[in-house]
Parts: structure tokens; C-alpha cells; sequence
């Protein structure tokens, strides 16, 4: 493909989907440290604070990781104290993630999060909830597609 037909580097949507992902880590990353997780620690607390008691399997399909990502994240959660994870009553197999104490009291402690990202964008709140809403349906159409 000849560079007068070629879509500049910054005017395609996977590398600017890529960029600004990593420029919201980087955002968070002061703010996680404070509280001493990582950022994919961190999306694993904010799925068992939307929904405790989720199962390992339903919490890797929730984040889109696979187990060999996820089973590392959970056993440095719970060497902090954060999560306790226990077999599943009804079916042995299945192991299932509570929080701790501590897990609940960190979610209190990450009220503040959401509004700090706001002012970092620049942007107002009702924009960012589009936005995630419209790359939702997106992440659906292309996971439609394979």
C-alpha cells in the first residue's frame, strides 16, 4: 500500500484504543499505589465490589482473563488479606471469591477514584459513561466477529 492511501498511525482506532488505555493506567497508577494494588488487582476488586461471591471462572470471563492471569492476581489478593477464596459448597469443582473485611474496607477507601479519573480526562462524567457505553458495543460487535 502506497503512504498516500495508508491511514495515519494516530487516526486508527486500535492504536488509539491502545494509547489511551495505556495513558488511563498511567493515570491510576499513583492512585493504586496508595492503596497498594495494581491495576489489573484493581479491576478484580472492582468486579467483587460490584458483585461478591463470583467463581473464579465467572470472574475471568467478567475481565476477559484467562487463568493463568487471573490465579496470580487472586493469590496476591489474598496474601493481602483482601479476598478469601473457598471451595463451592454445591459443586466441589468450582472455587468461589469472597472478600475479606479488609477487601470491603479498600472499597470504601476507593470512593474517590472515579471522580480523580474525571478530572484527569478533562472531560464531564455523562461523556465518559458514553464513551465506555459505545466501546462496550464495540468490544461486542468485534468479539461478535471472531
Amino acid at each position: 500500500m502506497s503512504k498516500k492511501n495508508s491511514i495515519p498511525l494516530n487516526a486508527r482506532t486500535c492504536f488509539a484504543l491502545y494509547s489511551t488505555s495505556l495513558a488511563m493506567t498511567k493515570v491510576y497508577k499513583p492512585i493504586l499505589k496508595a492503596l497498594k494494588l495494581t491495576y489489573p488487582q484493581y479491576l478484580v476488586m472492582l468486579a467483587l465490589w460490584e458483585n461478591d461471591g463470583l467463581t473464579v471462572s465467572s470472574l475471568g470471563d467478567a475481565l476477559f482473563l484467562d487463568s493463568g492471569t487471573l490465579t496470580p492476581l487472586l493469590k496476591r489478593l489474598e496474601n493481602s488479606g483482601y479476598v478469601k477464596k473457598t471451595r463451592s459448597l454445591s459443586d466441589e469443582r468450582c472455587v468461589v471469591v469472597n472478600l475479606t473485611a479488609a477487601g470491603r474496607a479498600l472499597g470504601n477507601k476507593s470512593q474517590n477514584i472515579d471522580g480523580h479519573v474525571v478530572s484527569a480526562s478533562g472531560c464531564s462524567a455523562e461523556y465518559l459513561g458514553n464513551l465506555a457505553r459505545q466501546l462496550v458495543e464495540l468490544r461486542s460487535s468485534l468479539l461478535l466477529s471472531i
